[in-house]
Order: C-alpha cells, then structure tokens, then sequence
C-alpha cells in the first residue's frame, strides 16, 4: 500500500483527526523581577502548529500557578495575570481561574502555524510549595502558563490538584530570558547563562528544546558545578542553612542517578539539570532539566526526581489521568538504584478496598488522599514483580526499548501493556489484574 493510499483509511483519517494539538511549541518570553524575586512581570509569545485534520478554533492557556488560590479574593487578584492578548480574543477565566480560552481569528488548517502573545504578572504565594517561598528563597514552579491539549478526549481542562500533579503537556522549545538583581542566583530549565544587565542588575537567559515544562527559582543561593563521567553539567543550588551533609550526598546521588538512568532508558538530552536544595521544601518536585528538593542530613528525594527526567519528562504522560505511569516508575527506578529488596513488598489483601487500583485518575486519589500512596508502594513493587516475571535482562531492554519508542512523545498505560506483552512468553492478562493495572 502506498502513503498516499494509507492516508485514505477511516483508521488514518480518525488517527490524523484525532492527533494531539497544538504541537511544534515555542515559548518566547522576557519577564522583570522585583528586589526579592516575588513578583515578575513581562510579556509571552507562544507560537504552534495545528496537527489534527479537524480545524483549529481556539486554544486554551492552563495557568497552573491559580491552582491553590484560584481566582482570588475579593481585592486581591489571583497569582497569574494574563492580560493584553494578542494573537487572538480572550474569553472569561475558567477551571477556578486555571484555563483562559483564546478564540482564533479564523480557524487554522492542518499544518498551518499561529501565535498568540500577551503580558503576564506573576505574584509568588507565601507558602513553601512548588509556586511559593521559603524565606527569602522562591520557587516558581508551574507558573509560567502553557497551552492546554487537546486530543481524542477533547480539551484537556483537568481542575489543578495539590495531591499529585495535573499537568499534561507536549514537548516544546523555550526561549526565557530573566532580568533580576544580581544578589539573586536563578536556576532555570535548561542551557542557561547569566550576562550583564543594567547596573546591580542581571539577565539569566535559559533556552530549552524539547521539555514539557519551564521551571526557576530564585533566591542567594549558594552554589557548586560539576560535570558527570557521561558528560551531564550538574549545578547545585542550596540555601546557607541547608544540611552540609545532606547537600553532599544529594550532589553526589544527583550526578549517580544521571549517569545510571541514562545507561538503562536512554542517555538524558538535555545537557545539564539544577538541583535546588533548602532544609524546609517538602519533599521534592520535578520538572524537566531542575528539581525541587528539601534536604537533611540523611539526604533528599533526588533519585527519585532526577527519574522523572525520563518518566514524565522525556516519556510523558496524562498526569492527571494515568499518574501510576510517571509517579510509579520514578519510585521504581529509586528502588532499583538503592538496591531495596522488593521481594513480597505488596500483597493483594493490601489494597483498601475494591476501586483501588494503580490506573486510577487523580480525581479518584484527590478523593481518597489516603490511598495517594499506593503509587509510591503498590506501583513500584508492582513493576519489580514484573522484572520477576519477564527476568531481569528482558525487563531491562523493556524499559529501555518503551522509552525510545516514546521519546519526546506520550504513553499511555495500554501503551506500556502492549510493550510488556510483546516481549513476554505468556499471557499477562492474570498479572494486570493482579497488579490491579487496568
């Protein structure tokens, strides 16, 4: 059958129709901040492509960062103002001040490219959270506002939870540059440099292609830079008061981790990541080329965020509707890398009742917080009995082979099913079920 032939099948024509859009991103964007770096403002352009056959009438920007506060109070604006659009005509905020609609001016064609630009106002909250502060250190992730996805389900318009993640975007090409005061460092996704700016001033610039995500901080960090054996610019970012101990071992598991998950799922892409450590961030939080940590003597989440890089990152994923695929094999590579012994780590009467199951939505997990954790213990202990089941070499080129075929791109769990499957000797139907993986 020739492509030209192929193109004329319903299943192509409904494929093509159906295909995640807007992709080719490219995010443009210059902001200002204020003397502390809690306030930034300045302007974003986004231009993209139409992939799908169906004509493209709108698009809808997730301002993610309105997540916690919504849309306000009365007085008092959300954290993310968008204001001035161009490009296209702005509806009313909606999802709790999360998704801004901009109609087109005319519909666009498959193929064809537009932009939309318009001034953005970000307002860091008082708390220690991913969009917050923590003293005089801020932390600015998922505030930057991005272009929603739409697919075969439609407009993705999921509401932002604070158990877990929402987020569900395509791989993009950023361009950020960052005026700030020079008492400030500033981590950010991607290849950065800090030049010169206008006096007691300075200008991070960041470019990054291919993320799904752009992330910074900003705050006097102290800092170090090392080069990993395989070639990964790692640069660590801590506040003064955070554990010495515990910033050693986190630089030293950081570069580890780099360098081994990119031997066992593909060599990372992105040429350099920024750890950022303070003694009070809960946890830790992940976004393509940086991560978010909280620090002690004992350590951090590090490995387990540095997985991301591939299991969300490079290998995306619907946050919001399959989290098991990002939270789960991150969880799993940590266990891998810290030699735990999974043996018998998970039994069927474990699971607290009969809707429980590792392929449930964030809808069912922000209902039942309690079970949030299933993803961390079921999910990895799920995928260490089926390096069991398939021997350890076979999971290995697995897992290796999986996230080639979706490099850049977006799985799903039937995706992961179907890659298990092919390389198994027997049905694994009686596994999923076990596993509750549906």
């Amino acid at each position: 059958m020739t492509g030209a032939e192929a193109l004329t099948e319903p299943g192509d024509r409904a494929r093509a129709a159906d295909a995640a859009t807007p992709d080719r991103l490219r995010y443009d964007v210059t902001l200002r901040g204020n003397a502390d770096g809690s306030r930034w403002t300045g302007r974003q352009r986004v231009s993209f492509r139409n992939s799908s056959d169906r004509p493209l009438r709108e698009v809808y920007v997730r301002l993610w960062g309105n997540g916690v506060d919504k849309c306000g109070s009365p007085g008092t604006p959300p954290p993310i103002v968008v204001s001035a659009v161009r490009g296209g005509t702005a509806g009313r905020l909606t999802v709790d001040c999360t998704a801004l609609r901009i109609a087109l001016p005319k519909p666009l064609a498959h193929g064809e490219r537009a932009a939309v630009a318009f001034d953005v106002s970000i307002a860091v909250p008082d708390r220690n959270d991913r969009f917050g502060r923590e003293g005089a250190f801020r932390f600015l992730g998922n505030a930057l506002p991005v272009l929603a996805v739409h697919d075969a389900m439609g407009w993705h318009l999921d509401p932002y939870v604070s158990t877990g993640e929402s987020f569900y975007s395509l791989e993009s090409d950023f361009r950020v540059s960052l005026d700030h005061p020079s008492t400030l460092r500033v981590p950010a996704t991607g290849r950065t440099a800090t030049l010169p700016g206008r006096p007691g001033r300075s200008l991070t610039v960041s470019v990054a292609h291919r993320v799904r995500d752009f992330a910074w901080a900003a705050g006097p960090f102290r800092t170090a830079t090392e080069t990993t054996p395989g070639g990964v610019r790692v640069n660590s970012y801590w506040a003064p008061d955070t554990s010495a101990a515990g910033v050693r071992v986190t630089r030293h598991n950081g570069a580890a981790a780099v360098d081994r998950f990119g031997k066992e799922y593909g060599r990372y892409p992105y040429g350099e990541i920024d750890l950022v450590m303070t003694s009070g961030f809960g946890g830790g939080m992940e976004y393509p080329g940086l991560v978010l940590l909280g620090t002690t003597e004992e350590g951090s989440a590090v490995v387990h965020e540095v997985a991301h890089q591939w299991w969300y990152g490079i290998v995306g994923n619907d946050e919001y509707r399959a989290p098991w695929l990002d939270e789960s094999f991150a969880q799993y590579a940590n266990a891998r890398f810290y030699g735990w012994d999974t043996r018998d780590c998970w039994s069927q009467e474990e699971w607290p009742n009969d809707r429980s199951a590792l392929t449930n939505t964030m809808a069912y997990w922000a209902a039942h917080r309690g079970e949030y954790h299933l993803l961390y213990t079921a999910g990895p202990c799920a995928l260490a009995d089926l390096e069991r089941t398939l021997g350890a070499a076979t999971m290995a080129g697995l897992l290796k082979r999986y996230a080639r075929d979706h490099w850049y791109g977006v799985s799903t769990t039937a995706d992961f099913k179907k890659a298990a499957q092919s390389v198994a000797d027997h049905d694994l139907g009686p596994f999923w079920k076990e596993h509750r993986i549906r």
